[in-house]
Formats: C-alpha cells, structure tokens, sequence
C-alpha cells in the first residue's frame, strides 16, 4: 500500500537530516506519497504567529503521520514554538524518546547496554504556556496537570512497554513537593497499574531518577513523566548514549502521529554536509513501526548498526579527522542494506495500541464542592505588618477573617519571627467566618480591598468531597492567626 505521510525539511539542517532520512527509507522501497510542507522560521518571517501556515494543518489533517526535521523556536519574544503549535493542535499528547546504546560509538558508558524510553506527557504542565506578570518583577507561570492527561500518558506509557516487549516502568514525579500537580501523575499511575500485571510498575522522586540514571542506567527500561521532567531527562539520556544526533522521537495522539528528533536546527552547521542523520533516521524507523512497516523499519536499523560498526560515523561522533560527510554516511547505509548488527539486542515489535480515555471534561466525579476561603493576590509595596493590619480591618466587615499572607510561599503575616525576603506579590487567605461562602460574598470582600489595594489574581478555596484542594503555605499554621480582640485593636 501507498502511505501518505507530511513531510516538513525543517530549519537549519533540517533539510539536510530529513533529506537524508527520505532517501534511505524511500530506498528500502515502503511506498511513501510525501506531501512537502512548511513551518517554522521562514513561516515566522512571513507574519505567520504560529509558524505553521494553514495548508501545512490542511495536509497534516489528511495524512495524520508527519515527519519533521527541527525547527527554529523564538526566544524571548511574541510567536509561539512552532514545535509546540503543532504538538497542540493536533494532540499529541506523548512524547516518546529511546535511548539505546549505539555500537561502536564511544561514551562514558560505553558497553553498559543502556536501553530504556522516555514517555513524556507533552501538551500540558509548564509547556501549556500560561504566563502572566503578576508585577513588574514577578513572573507567573501556570502548571496544569489534568486528571484526563495522566490518564492518557499513563496508560500510553504501559501499552508502549508491553508493545516492545519491556518488563518494567517508573513513574518520576516531583510529587513530595508538588503534591497536587505532579501528585496526580504519582495517583493516576498507582491506581492504574494494577490493569497492567505483566509489567513491573514502580515510583521515583524525579530527581533521585536523574541520580540513578547517571550511576546505573542500564537499571531502566522506561519512564513515563510529566512534560518538563521529560523534556530535562530525555536530554540527559541522550548525553549519556553519545549525544542529541543518536536521540529520535516520536510524538504520538489519538489517530496521529509526529515523528522528530530531539536535537534543535543548529544553524551554523547548516549546508556544510557533516551532520548526524542519525536521530531523524531513527525517527522515521519509530514512524515505520508506527505503519507497521517493521520489516524496512528492521533493515534500515540494522544497516545504520552495521555502518556504525564498521567504522563508518558522521563526525560528531567519529575519531578526529576520520567523520565522514552527511551524504557519504547515507549512501554507505543504503549500501549495507541486508546486514546485520552483531551488538544490537533486537526486539520483537509490536502495533502500538493507542488507549482510550473517556472525554468527558468532568472525568473526575465529585459528590460536593464547597468554598471555604479566597486568596487574593495583591500587587503592594508595603511589607507584611502593615498589609496585615490594614487587610484585618477591611475583613471585619465582611464574612471572611484574614487568615495569613504569604509571599513567595512563606508565611509573612502573622510573623513566624523570622525575616524572609520579600516582593510586591502578596498571597493574602481569607477564611469564611461560617465555614462555607458562596462568591457573592468573595466579590463583596474583592470590592472592599479594592478600595485601597490593587488586587492582581484571585484562587478560590475548595474543598472537594470534604478534602482540602488548596495548599498551605510554608509556615502556615504554626503560629495562629491574630485573635479577634487583636484585630480590634490594630483598627
């Protein structure tokens, strides 16, 4: 059959790697229809925010399968990563990234077997890009960690593994700090395992995860992580195999699919003809097994094995003096089409079954949803005494009682006895009186400060079937609020 696959060259030397990829897997004779498409710098230039231009989408839509090289992403101004744009729009919602020793190529680790995945959630966490400047020196970004996204790359994550026939997988979360956000990964994960019996399930502390990988990565077969986690340790494993040109990936949604490579455009390499296809070949062998091409995908792999192993490398990765060009790399691998590599633990692939989850928004259930209380973020120059005591006296005639302020996540008001640097963000907790509010009465209180401070952001606070669904702040709690006889006396 004919496949019909995006192809996007990419920015830098993207055109050079894709280029590269298209001519070995066209040369194993899968028959591809390759619709050639734009995004990134040369879109932006156009005035495009996004960087990827309508018939781009309009052909993605078609096919559902792209290969991209890498694109340019903006730093420190307006557009959008085309990358992320397109990751986005199209839901791909796992990111997945091997890591696999490469015969022949020297390393640190050289001769360890290193050979485990990264499954990294994609779409939401830090990268949802909400950011807001609270104040002219505070920056705000908002981690969203849903329920539904969990599920998705969770059970992704444990189909991927029984797919290419892995025994274990670990969960890397920062959920002792973070234990709502990434704490939902960690109770997703734990409450799904149990559905997979054949695979050995496990938790790790994220950053106990990226120790254990430096001292013993062969110990690892597959972690599954939320968005930014993934992002820092796929880029560590791939240092620990030779470097971003051996790092393909794979982007992976609901009936789509985005094959690259982890490695950025690098510029300044462009059109020499000496980079390492390597990474974009080795997605667009994953994009082949993604078609259920496994048997071009087994040649093409084995022959960049037996290329590799021969001697023959770019020159990122061979002795001085002794890489060989892009093209030379390429044609040498069409070349050993047939061969075999005689360090390579081959596995038996399996089709991917990509899992479904419910769509409902509401995929959690809740019996009860009560407001207790309202953090009213204000942008203010006074220091927490006097903020204190003048947001006692406007609370008095209101249904709320100020509880604390924190800034920065410490508690400021009432002092601990301590002295915590300070910003113009203040976290100010208003508790009902009664137990219970609804938000008329937090938009009365709202309109009350208003009179005399800027109010920046407003949290309610809930509890869902009788659990708190807020954090406190550090300190909060160990030294009681200011008693009503005392607020009296500060007015």
């Amino acid at each position: 059959m004919t496949h019909h696959i995006t192809l996007i060259q990419g920015d830098g030397i993207g055109p050079e790697v894709v280029g590269a990829t298209k001519a070995i897997i066209d040369a194993s004779g899968v028959k591809i229809d390759w619709e050639v498409c734009e995004a990134g710098k040369e879109v932006f230039k156009k005035g495009i925010a996004s960087g990827v231009p309508q018939e781009t989408i309009d052909s993605i839509k078609r096919t559902r399968l792209v290969l991209k090289g890498p694109l340019e992403t903006p730093v420190g101004f307006g557009e959008k990563s085309a990358n992320v744009t397109l990751r986005k729009l199209f839901e791909t919602y796992a990111n997945i990234r091997p890591i696999k020793e490469f015969p022949g190529v020297d390393g640190p680790y050289k001769g360890k077997g290193i050979d485990f995945v990264i499954i990294r959630e994609n779409v939401e966490d830090l990268y949802a890009g909400i950011e807001y400047m609270s104040t002219p020196g505070v920056a705000k970004c908002l981690k969203l960690i849903t329920r539904k996204g969990c599920e998705k790359i969770v059970r992704l994550a444990f189909e991927f593994v029984r797919a290419e026939g892995r025994k274990t997988l670990h969960c890397a979360t920062k959920a002792n700090i973070m234990k709502f956000s990434e704490g939902m990964l960690k109770k997703t994960f734990e409450e799904i395992a149990p559905e997979y019996p054949d695979i050995e399930a496990h938790h790790i502390i994220v950053d106990n995860c990226a120790h254990q990988l430096v001292r013993f990565p062969d110990k690892f077969e597959a972690i599954v992580t939320t968005n930014m986690n993934g992002d820092i340790l796929s880029d560590l494993g791939s240092g620990l195999i030779g470097g971003l040109g051996l790092a393909p990936g794979a982007n992976i949604g609901d009936g789509i699919a985005i094959f690259e490579a982890v490695h950025g455009s690098a510029p300044k390499y462009a059109g020499l003809n000496t980079i390492n296809p390597t990474a974009v070949l080795f997605s667009g062998v994953m994009m082949l097994r993604h078609i259920k091409e496994f048997e071009a995908a087994n040649i093409i792999e084995q022959a960049v094995l037996a290329t590799l192993e021969s001697g023959v490398m770019p020159q990122d990765i061979a002795a001085p003096g002794k890489g060989v060009s892009t093209t030379d790399f390429t044609q040498t691998i069409i070349k050993n089409f047939g061969k075999s590599s005689n360090a390579w633990k081959a596995r038996d692939y399996k089709s991917l079954v990509i899992p479904k989850v419910d769509q409902r928004p509401d995929l959690v259930p809740c019996s009860s949803k009560k407001v207790v209380g309202v953090d009213i973020f204000l942008d203010s120059p006074l220091f927490g005494e006097a903020l204190g005591s003048s947001l006692t006296h406007i609370a008095h005639a209101s249904a709320f009682e100020l509880k604390m302020i924190s800034n920065r996540g410490v508690q400021i008001y009432p002092s601990a006895g301590t002295s915590p640097d300070v910003v113009d963000l203040w976290s100010c907790r208003f508790m009902a009186r009664s137990g219970a509010c609804d938000q008329a009465q937090v938009r009365a209180l709202v309109a009350l400060i208003e009179e005399q401070h800027r109010w920046v952001n407003i949290e309610l606070l809930q509890t869902f079937d009788s659990k708190e669904a807020y954090s406190k702040a550090q300190g909060e709690n160990q030294s009681a609020a200011p008693a009503p006889q005392a607020a009296a006396a500060s007015r």
